[in-house]
């Protein structure tokens, strides 16, 4: 890295002239690179009172709540399911979320990150749903069994491809290719990419969905500082009030009748009363393994999941640099990258043993709820992941919550997921921003990484099938998944410029010299700090695993 203030050059001999120093024009305050956010009151092995821990414990687990229902009212009626078939499956994406953040907050990446369900396995699960619906069944929910099975068998055999790629450390090694001029576009891309589900989904009903972000950015922003008590609780808890104000003004309009006489798809986002899981969801009901069944196994789906696994390893890697970044930790090292994949390997193999209708990432929306709430402690992750199993266990209790409009959660994630991408252009400022090289490389990794993806994406809903469309099935099921994915491309564009243009002779203006200390285990003290193991197992597992 390049230093922003050099330290001052030897007063010359007396015999010379003093040398000549050019006026600088515009000077101004010089912001110089600092590796951790010091605006963030509680980093992630500092732990705000109890109650704090438990209210925000909670708020992460209605945060991430969103992202399940959307994904499983997308997918479960196409697969024949029935309003009590979304119940159980978003019970169970409830259950397997919260073990796998569990996993991965102790022996994991160890960062305060919440495992979710990705939307990168739509596609596939899509040609699932095809090739399923065109065979003949007794009735629909028959149909909906067989095809959550098939992605059940999928699922296990293609989660074995993140297995492999972490605990062979091969996607460490990957990760070493990486540099601050890499990491800017995956972030940005990580939380920009996603904004197909922040204002459209806003937009399917302005009226609920608007006021929330308004008053969000109000409350969360102005408010706190009318007062310095007012501050405390506005900056960490507003979230909780806006979810709350709102839900009560939707309730209000569903019961005066202000949707009676609306098309029915306005009926569906806007009324507080159309999920039907309250009525549909068990009182208690305990997610057990092939609760659906045994899994088929079919090779052409499980080659063509494999696709989304990888996509899903790439999400994780760029949520967990924010992640860090928002946590006051130091840039995940090479081999935590590589083992916390490898569990993200192990938690998809559960998810499909549990059958859940989709593997899981690293969760963008509650990595940016760090930032809003300047929280990034572990242990409240750890804390929420109890509310998530309570939820799928005792169903009606979590259909209350999730029954929260959809237009709700995207306004928050409005500003979650813009949160993650400007935390992205932070790692700009340990390279050399006046290097056209690094500009160039920068600017066509984040415009490929969100145009490429937005063609594949008009191409599917415009053909009904992505832009490769091949007899082979699963081959087309893994270009489309690929493409489809915002930090996928723009990994794959940043990490091959940046390693051919000029590599060798531009390292600091990559700013390698002070990236590399971060790659490597023992480089910097501070990655046992953070990223330690709570017990003491490197006598009982090779340390080349871990």
């Amino acid at each position: 890295m390049v230093e922003t203030n050099p330290p001052p050059a030897m007063a010359p001999p007396a015999t010379q002239p003093p040398p000549l120093v050019p006026h600088m024009v515009g000077t101004g305050v010089i912001h110089t690179p600092n590796e951790q956010l010091h605006t963030l009151q509680f980093c992630v092995h500092s732990n705000p009172s109890w109650p704090q821990v438990l209210v925000l414990s909670f708020l992460h687990y209605i945060v991430m709540l969103g992202s399940i229902v959307m994904y499983s009212t997308s997918l479960v009626p196409l697969m024949g399911g029935n309003h009590g078939d979304k119940a159980r499956v978003i019970q169970t994406f409830l259950f397997m979320s919260g073990v796998n953040t569990l996993l991965q907050t102790f022996i994991g990446s160890r960062l305060p990150t919440v495992m979710n369900a990705s939307f990168a396995f739509a596609i596939p699960v899509m040609s699932i749903i095809r090739d399923f619906s065109m065979r003949a069944y007794d009735d629909e929910h028959q149909r909906f069994v067989h095809t959550i099975r098939a992605i059940q068998g999928a699922l296990i055999v293609s989660s074995f491809l993140n297995i492999i790629i972490g605990y062979s450390t091969a996607w460490g090694k990957y990760s070493k290719y990486f540099s601050p001029v890499i990491i800017v576009p995956i972030v940005c891309v990580v939380g920009l990419g996603l904004f197909g589900r922040g204002f459209p989904q806003v937009g399917k009903c302005v009226e609920i969905g608007l006021p929330m972000l308004i008053l969000l950015v109000i409350l969360q922003q102005y408010t706190k500082k009318i007062h310095e008590r007012a501050y405390f609780l506005f900056e960490r808890f507003s979230l909780l009030l806006c979810i709350v104000i709102v839900w009560s003004f939707a309730a209000i309009l569903t019961a005066g009748g202000a949707y009676n006489h609306v098309p029915e798809k306005t009926k569906q986002h806007c009324r507080t009363d159309r999920s039907y899981l309250i009525s549909s969801a068990p009182w208690i009901k305990f997610p057990y393994p092939f609760q659906w069944g045994p899994p088929i196994f079919t090779a052409s789906h499980s080659f063509g999941m494999m696709g989304a696994v990888l996509v899903s390893a790439v999400e994780s890697t760029g949520a967990h640099y924010a992640a860090a970044r928002l946590a006051g930790a130091t840039p995940p090292p090479a081999h935590v990258l590589s083992r916390s994949i490898g569990l993200q390997g192990i938690g998809m193999l559960l998810e499909g043993i549990f059958g859940t209708a989709a593997g899981s990432t690293a969760s963008v929306e509650n990595i940016g709820f760090l930032g809003l709430t300047r929280v990034g402690s572990r242990r409240v992750v750890q804390i929420s992941t109890a509310f998530m199993i309570f939820f799928s266990i005792f169903g009606k209790f979590g259909a209350i919550f999730a029954s929260i409009p959809l237009p709700i959660f995207a306004a928050i994630y409005c500003v979650l997921f813009g949160l993650v991408a400007a935390v992205g252009i932070s790692f700009a400022q340990f390279a050399n921003n006046n290097s056209l090289r690094n500009l160039y490389i920068l600017g066509l990794s984040l415009f490929l990484g969100v145009s490429v993806p937005q063609y594949f994406n008009e191409y599917t809903a415009s053909a009904g099938h992505g832009p490769a469309k091949s007899n082979a099935g699963w081959f087309n099921d893994i270009l489309n998944t690929i493409f489809s994915s915002a930090p996928t491309v723009a990994m794959l564009v940043g990490t091959l410029l940046d390693n051919t243009l000029d590599a060798s002779t531009a390292s600091d203006d990559r700013g390698l010299s002070w990236w590399r200390r971060f790659q490597y285990r023992k480089e910097d003290t501070r990655n046992d700090e953070f990223y330690s193991f709570p017990i003491k197992v490197h006598e009982m597992i090779p340390t080349r695993y871990l």
